[in-house]
């Protein structure tokens, strides 16, 4: 069993995953053509499509070829999921894996689903008012104290002085409970710390335009005296080094992510972010398939832990900085894959950083 507050290495966890959801086929009561529904929040993260809705997919296939598995992406909109929750009903779904565009309001979802006998998976995202049946998740609130808490030991490193300067905080969307437990781990990642947090920003929708356009605010307003910056995803972090070069800050300070996004892990390669988070969304779309059919089948799956009154599973990911980016991502492996690849990343301007890391495409 994975403590919740543990911080294993990706390796560790994904063994367990794998370990977890290998074995799922003896279910109680086998199912046959059950629809079951994935809905997703936005698409300002390209996660989604490119990983957690195949990933889903992949493991329903296994764990029932006769499935049928319904795709939405609300695209930032909670009136639009909403809509998309409502048509998967009428459609026949009898198991709903839900990760919200506002936690708050899924709470009538949830509510309105269970009221039918619909089972409610809640992914990613808790929905803290409610209790769904099932919460599955890697572990938000020891993601934001791990980046914190990294960016600090940098400074600390890089004997960066604490007296007159300090660190902005580029926190996540206000309507997302997760961005409010990654918000709560930074807070805790930096409390003894010893650097002052200048000011920090709830990012709506998680919008790098909107990231940026406060970074930009802050760096007229701080100058020098902004010596990181901790960015609770890729997108935001990505914002914030954007908004650095456009003022012609150089070199950019310090600059956290999560998620390890592509364009993530090739600023980290150019050496423009400092830190990222692996959690590759396939492991934890496959735990929500394999919850899925262990509640259709009449079963209570095995919950590690319970979050917001909801039993839950928390998977620990990995921090990852240039010093162990390739051994995290290029030559770490998910479902027989690497998590990216070095062909991917070290295209045009990366190639030369790739090769100071030790990365041959």
């Amino acid at each position: 069993m994975i403590h919740p507050l543990t911080f294993p290495r990706l390796g560790a966890a994904a063994a367990f995953a794998l370990t977890l959801l290998g074995g799922t086929a003896a279910h109680a009561a086998p199912l046959s053509n059950v629809t079951v529904a994935f809905l997703m929040p936005d698409q300002g993260s390209t996660r989604y499509e490119e990983h957690d809705h195949p990933g889903f997919v992949a493991k329903m296939t296994k764990l029932c070829p006769t499935c049928k598995v319904l795709y939405q992406n609300a695209n930032g909109d909670a009136s639009r999921q909403q809509q998309q929750f409502n048509s998967v009903i009428s459609q026949g779904a009898k198991a709903i894996v839900l990760d919200p565009v506002d936690s708050t309001a899924a709470a009538s979802l949830v509510k309105q689903a269970q009221a039918q006998g619909i089972k409610v998976i809640a992914y990613d995202r808790p929905i803290p008012s409610t209790p769904a049946d099932y919460y599955v998740s890697f572990n938000n609130e020891e993601i934001g104290k791990s980046i914190a808490k990294s960016l600090v030991d940098h400074l600390k490193a890089t004997k960066v002085a604490a007296s007159d300067v300090g660190i902005l905080e580029i926190n996540g969307s206000p309507t997302d409970a997760a961005a409010g437990l990654i918000k709560k781990g930074i807070h805790e990642g930096l409390a003894d710390g010893g650097y002052t947090t200048l000011a920090e920003y709830d990012t709506p929708e998680w919008l790098p335009s909107k990231a940026q356009q406060w970074a930009s605010g802050q760096i007229s307003r701080f100058q020098k005296k902004i010596v990181g910056v901790v960015a609770a995803n890729d997108g935001t972090g990505g914002a914030a080094v954007a908004a650095f070069k456009a003022a012609g800050v150089d070199p950019v300070p310090p600059v956290t992510g999560n998620d390890a996004t592509i364009a993530g892990l090739q600023l980290i390669i150019s050496g423009d972010q400092y830190n990222t988070i692996s959690k590759p969304s396939e492991i934890v779309a496959a735990a929500a398939a394999d919850i899925a059919v262990a509640l259709l089948s009449g079963e209570a799956p095995k919950a590690e832990t319970t979050l917001f009154d909801t039993p839950s599973r928390l998977f620990v990911p990995a921090l990852v900085t240039a010093e162990n980016l390739k051994a995290e991502i290029v030559d770490k492996t998910v479902n027989g894959k690497p998590i990216e690849t070095a062909a991917v990343l070290c295209t045009d301007r990366y190639a030369e950083g790739c090769k100071k890391l030790g990365i041959a495409p």
